[in-house]
């Protein structure tokens, strides 16, 4: 059964309207997704390379992990279930860290229109490894942690999934993060 999605107003609204995915896309009306980036305690950040049969970005690199809202579910509940298929990581709600939400409007094809609502977050596992992850392979070819610099690099050689605003945000959280850090071990 295809996945059921609430439509959004332009200011991200529930509409009370409910289409599966392909019908919202289709018609490019607004509806909510998440992305979560995965951090280590090396601060890498953890990449998937989204599978070669996906109907957009196949190949392409993206952050650790990303995927609709399900109709009637929340941004974290979402997340939790999208961690949990893509790369088999248990995660509990307090976990998480929402960084921004944001607006992004994009025409894939004629008929393939994202108008959506990104809910970012943080989600801190210390101490995995890529030998704790198994993939879900219809989603996703093969995972890596990446330090700041190796993603930066993959953002300017295009490798990765354009997401802008949100790799900024991701840059400024490390940045945060770094700083925090080195103010006090002084």
């Amino acid at each position: 059964m295809e996945e059921l999605i609430d439509v959004l107003n332009e200011n991200g609204i529930k509409t009370g309207e409910v289409l599966t995915r392909n019908e919202v896309h289709r018609r490019g009306l607004y509806h909510r997704a998440i992305v979560v980036a995965i951090i280590n305690n090396k601060n890498q950040i953890l990449l998937q390379q989204r599978s070669f049969n996906k109907e957009k970005n196949a190949g392409m690199w993206d952050i650790s992990v990303a995927g609709h809202i399900s109709s009637g579910q929340d941004s974290i509940s979402a997340s939790i279930r999208e961690v949990k298929e893509e790369v088999n990581v248990y995660s509990e709600e307090s976990e998480y860290e929402h960084i921004i939400t944001y607006k992004d409007k994009r025409i894939i094809r004629d008929n393939f229109i994202e108008n959506q609502f990104y809910d970012f977050f943080i989600l801190r596992k210390p101490d995995l490894k890529l030998s704790d992850i198994k993939v879900q392979e219809s989603e996703v070819e093969q995972v890596a942690f990446v330090d700041p610099n190796t993603l930066g690099k993959m953002i300017a050689n295009k490798e990765m999934v354009e997401r802008n605003v949100m790799y900024s945000a991701l840059y400024d959280y490390l940045q945060k993060e770094n700083k925090e850090k080195l103010n006090f071990k002084r």
